[in-house]
């Protein structure tokens, strides 16, 4: 056995001691927006589970930017000329930057005003230095290590039920959703119509409803 199959072998063994020790029987894995890539690629390493949510999904990078550039282009004239400002200029660490990023949050992030305590204490006790290297200044500048991150190509592979989620105004764009979506063979989707990325928060109710029918159909 090669260098890549001893790994793969370990990784496999580790797995199972972890779920043992958690009597783990089944699990349903859910990813939330970065999460979707460490579920791609904890399912593309060979793990294995019983059904997977990938939730406003970032598992193409190049085309997340894509798409928030055109979201970019629909921000007011003023603002779009400051983030371009601060971008060019190296000081996206400045208040007036991070003021200008909010206008693009409010639309594509979370409609609610205010937001949510839970997402509000998530943010303060993240660590912006591990945001900003492993992805950039802001949600629609990435600039960081994870910026070619593109799991399209393998999509395919996984071959267990999935639910894909957006919000109709979600920076993981219901239309990449959608393609994200057909490249994994019997895939189901729902698209929250009041709700950006975080429609867990946005439309709590509805949303714990549709995962609900899902697991209840697969378990």
């Amino acid at each position: 056995m090669g260098a890549c199959g001893s790994c793969a072998a370990q990784s496999k063994g580790d797995e199972k001691r972890v779920n043992a020790a958690l009597g783990l029987d089944l699990i349903h894995l859910f990813g939330h927006s970065w999460g979707t890539m460490l579920a791609v690629d904890y399912l593309l390493s060979g793990a294995s589970v019983t059904s997977l949510i990938l939730a406003s999904p970032a598992l193409s990078i190049p085309r997340w930017r894509a798409d928030a550039d055109i979201y970019r282009a629909l921000l007011p004239p003023a603002i779009q000329e400051m983030l371009a400002r601060h971008e060019a200029a190296g000081t996206t660490h400045t208040i007036e930057y991070h003021d200008a990023t909010l206008e693009y949050y409010r639309r594509y992030l979370c409609r609610m005003d205010p937001w949510p305590e839970a997402m509000d204490r998530s943010h303060e006790e993240s660590s912006g230095e591990v945001y900003l290297e492993m992805w950039g200044p802001a949600e629609f500048h990435a600039t960081g290590n994870l910026r070619h991150y593109d799991r399209t190509g393998r999509l395919h592979e996984i071959g267990v039920p999935t639910l894909f989620t957006c919000g109709r105004y979600d920076e993981a764009t219901p239309l990449a959703t959608t393609e994200y979506r057909q490249l994994l063979p019997g895939a189901e989707m729902a698209v929250f119509e009041q709700s950006a990325h975080m429609p867990h928060l946005e439309e709590t109710q509805d949303y714990l409803a549709r995962v609900r029918r899902f697991l209840d159909r697969v378990h």
